[in-house]
């Protein structure tokens, strides 16, 4: 996976608000800077018993997540960490750390702005349109692929039906954002960290919903339920809620206290479906006990899965929908390579042999979550895109720029996903300037609609899994539209599992290629992105159980004596 597929990054941290009383660090603890760190208790650990573990390894609780078993601990000791991982009671610590700034540009999900500008110029392509909806559909080939166009003559999207996207926010003035923004449910769980974020914005530097200072959470929302109103694009549920679950940090960083808060929000509020880009840092693969670790990182990490499947299976258990992108690593999950990149900050990465039976790429490989890889234009496997049998479980248009070698669309904007994005965000990326239009050179990538009135939305494209996933969320809130209940006096849902079920019996089968063993020379890649498939037409390691179909997926009745 993509050190920076999403939103960019996940970085250990701490866990969730829930203020618990403090208590005092040791007088006889060693000198050093307070620290903060995420502890998580063993299984069926007391609060209390915790809580006590906690002080005697010379930490103070700062907040507490009783659902999880999870806490936000200070420290001034130096030897916190390794005297909370001794404790019996306690999985372990991971420790918040600075991790630096992202990338200007994304290396897989802005390709087409990495390009050399010579190349791009004037390259606007021709990838299958779409059927124009709103003006700017027609550029949309994903929604035609999966039928979404025809799905919303049927069911556009119950308002009651609430999405959530757990990223880096949501640009809620973008108008065709507005008309489905949730206000009471969406929440800022990322407050913004100087020393990786930058100066904050606002006094309590908790940036207010309805921002988005990454741009990552607008695209995915715009895929996911754009308002289909006759103004520039809509989504693949137009009429569906949409809430902001931030988890992400200004700067494009993940940390784990705001995800699991998200997660836990979401189960508490009763939110349908969740969308999640992104994966937990510093390791591409958090393992219980690799021989390349060291002890404190291995306790570290086994702190890590827990505290994410605990918050998994809370959310699944109070009726979400978890759906996931599958990475952009161009790799097998079910056989990883050598991991070389981990960890990724506070230490050089060093070689670790991968054991798929004890190491977990997180959320994608974590219980109940839907794995979505991504598919181009042409119904083929993105080149950087994730694979395998063993995580897979279905595909959905994510964008391909080098998609259509041997056409005029190769190497084109146009094989991408166009969707909203915020306009200081393309004003700091220089493709719009200061007066709000789109600088010369950018016509082909970025597209600017406005009204009467002159308020403004602005669009542009980015590829990955991160764009494959909110189309079957997208999916996935269809199906609790049109086949969802009643449940109790004022709620409207389906079961989860239901969800899943009725996704993937509704998914267009999609053989692999022939042959098996998919190269991308033609598209300039090296045998580092070979990918053979695995499988047969009704299930195999390139498609799951197929490409998500919003039109069957409305279409089809429930199987007899489902439950929703």
């Amino acid at each position: 996976m993509s050190k920076r597929f999403t939103a960019r990054t996940v970085a250990t941290a701490a866990v969730l608000a829930l203020t618990a009383t403090g208590l005092g660090v040791p007088a006889n603890a060693g000198p050093s800077n307070s620290r903060t760190f995420t502890v998580v208790a063993e299984d069926g650990v007391a609060t209390d018993t915790a809580v006590a573990a906690i002080r005697a390894a010379g930490g103070t609780v700062v907040s507490r997540s009783d659902e999880v078993g999870m806490f936000q601990v200070s420290s001034d000791r130096a030897d916190f960490a390794a005297r909370a991982t001794a404790a019996p009671t306690l999985i372990g610590a991971a420790e918040q750390k600075a991790i630096g700034r992202k990338p200007k540009l994304d290396r897989v999900e802005q390709e087409h702005l990495l390009a050399a500008a010579g190349a791009r110029a004037g390259a606007a392509g021709a990838a299958k349109k779409g059927a124009k909806l709103d003006p700017l559909d027609d550029k949309l080939w994903g929604l035609e692929m999966i039928r979404a166009d025809k799905a919303r003559k049927i069911e556009p999207g119950d308002r009651r039906v609430t999405v959530g996207v757990l990223d880096t926010g949501v640009d809620a003035s973008n108008p065709d954002i507005a008309p489905n923004f949730n206000w009471s449910l969406s929440r800022n769980f990322a407050p913004d960290l100087v020393d990786v974020d930058g100066p904050c914005e606002v006094p309590s530097c908790l940036d207010p919903v309805g921002t988005d200072d990454g741009g990552h959470g607008t695209h995915v929302a715009g895929t996911i339920g754009a308002a289909a109103n006759g103004f520039g694009l809509s989504g693949v549920a137009p009429n569906v809620s949409l809430v902001e679950l931030k988890g992400g940090q200004d700067s494009g960083y993940f940390f784990l206290d705001p995800v699991v808060n998200a997660l836990v929000h979401a189960g508490r509020s009763g939110i349908d479906v969740v969308n999640m880009s992104f994966y937990v840092d510093p390791w591409l693969y958090n393992c219980t006990a690799n021989p390349a670790d060291s002890p404190e990182d291995q306790a570290e990490q086994r702190a890590i899965i827990k505290a994410m499947k605990r918050a998994l299976v809370f959310a699944h258990n109070k009726g979400v929908t978890l759906v996931g992108a599958l990475g952009n690593n161009n790799e097998d999950l079910g056989a990883p390579r050598t991991d070389v990149s981990s960890p990724d900050y506070g230490a050089d990465p060093y070689p670790r042999p991968i054991d798929n039976e004890s190491c977990w790429d997180l959320p994608t490989e974590g219980p109940h979550v839907i794995g979505v890889s991504s598919v181009g234009p042409s119904g083929k496997k993105s080149d950087f895109s994730n694979y395998g049998t063993e995580q897979i479980s279905v595909a959905a248009p994510g964008g391909w720029f080098r998609d259509g070698f041997g056409t005029d669309t190769f190497r084109t904007d146009a094989n991408m996903i166009l969707s909203t994005y915020p306009k200081h965000v393309l004003q700091e990326e220089e493709s719009v300037d200061a007066d709000g239009n789109i600088v010369p050179g950018f016509e082909n990538s970025v597209f600017k609609q406005c009204k009467a009135n002159g308020e403004c939305g602005y669009y542009t494209y980015l590829q990955g899994t991160s764009m494959a996933s909110p189309h079957a969320a997208g999916v996935a809130a269809l199906i609790v539209s049109r086949h969802g209940k009643a449940q109790g006096r004022t709620g409207f849902g389906m079961s989860p599992d239901q969800v899943e079920q009725h996704l993937y019996r509704t998914a267009a089968e999609h053989a692999c290629p022939e042959p098996r063993l998919q190269q991308y020379r033609n598209e300039g890649r090296d045998e580092t992105y070979d990918a053979y498939c695995a499988g047969g037409v009704n299930f195999n390691g390139f498609y799951g159980y197929g490409i998500v179909d919003a039109y069957a997926a409305v279409k089809t009745p429930l199987k007899p004596n489902a439950r929703p």
